[in-house]
């Protein structure tokens, strides 16, 4: 989105949702809309093109035709689909929705989305699928970012196409924030710093990451919330300015601080798994721009956390 400040007035009826079209879209078409404001993949906007997904004041849009303040642009965001993953019960925690997005509180021991549609049904996708069509919602949800199967906390999901591409827009642009809260081995020297390391495969383990020259740009930002000097033990605040698989369980242990029960990268087993948690997300709404901010309370019996009060991160 190039003009952030514009703050859309918005309502869905039935399958339609209207836009009064702000003062910053004046003399702007449909056309730039979808490529400039939302940029939108060619695809998808061809797509809402050719299928008339598109009205002006009730009548079908002229993409190339100046917009005018105040009037009304309906696009169909909520139709039925086939579903491409197999919906499948699991109590989930809500941390907020609307008609355009879930943002669920991941349970541990879970992975986010299945690695084969087809026979993998007990991830954290397909137990977001079962909510919404229990909802009468037969619409494919869209993860817009992952985490790994033993951490928690906050997941976002774009509940329909459009939604999902600006998501996955503001993603690359860093303009989603996850914080996360970790427990990790040995005190630090200074209370805030950023850890930024290229990260790449593992040669010898398939599953693990290193820090590698030849590896990908990874920048960790991290914060010191408190210490347990007698157990040598520090709880500490991570955000990320990129998303590379297992970057904070990397960063970390690379600079001599493994996160408790990550025994893959170097942590004690003091709890079952590793005592990581997404426990904040902060995002511009994709459709109406208004700041989303999502606390996501620690669900499982890992006491290392007790202490740590997540609506202050």
């Amino acid at each position: 989105m190039t003009e952030g400040d514009i703050m859309l007035n918005t309502v869905r009826k039935g399958e339609w949702f209207h836009i009064s079209v702000p003062r910053g879209w004046e003399g702007k078409t449909v056309d730039w809309v979808f490529r400039h404001y939302w940029e939108a993949p060619k695809k998808l906007t061809h797509l809402f093109r050719m299928e008339n997904k598109v009205l002006a004041d009730g009548a079908r849009a002229n993409w190339l035709f100046p917009l005018t303040a105040g009037s009304k642009l309906q696009l169909k965001l909520f139709e039925e689909e086939e579903l491409q993953i197999i919906p499948n019960f699991h109590d989930i925690d809500i941390l907020f929705e609307d008609d355009h997005v879930l943002v669920v509180n991941k349970p541990p021991y879970m992975n986010t989305h299945p690695n084969n549609p087809l026979t993998e049904t007990n991830t954290l996708i397909n137990a977001a699928s079962f909510y919404l069509q229990s909802k009468g919602e037969y619409r494919n949800i869209r993860q817009i970012h992952r985490l790994d199967r033993d951490t928690t906390g906050a997941i976002l999901f774009a509940k329909h196409a459009l939604a999902g591409a600006i998501l996955d827009n503001m993603l690359e642009k860093r303009e989603i924030k996850r914080t996360y809260i970790a427990a990790v081995h040995g005190l630090f020297q200074k209370k805030k710093g950023i850890i930024h390391q290229p990260i790449g495969r593992d040669r010898h383990h398939a599953t693990k990451r290193r820090v590698s020259p030849s590896g990908q740009d990874a920048i960790t930002h991290v914060q010191l919330l408190k210490e347990d000097k007698n157990n040598k033990l520090s709880y500490v605040k991570c955000w990320l300015e990129t998303g590379r698989t297992h970057q904070i369980r990397v960063h970390l242990s690379y600079e001599g601080h493994p996160i408790v029960g990550d025994i893959a990268y170097g942590g004690q087993p003091l709890e079952k798994r590793q005592a990581l948690h997404a426990a904040k997300l902060e995002f511009p709404h994709p459709l109406t721009e208004e700041k989303v901010v999502c606390h996501a309370p620690v669900i499982d019996s890992l006491n290392v956390f007790k202490h740590i009060d997540i609506y202050s991160i």
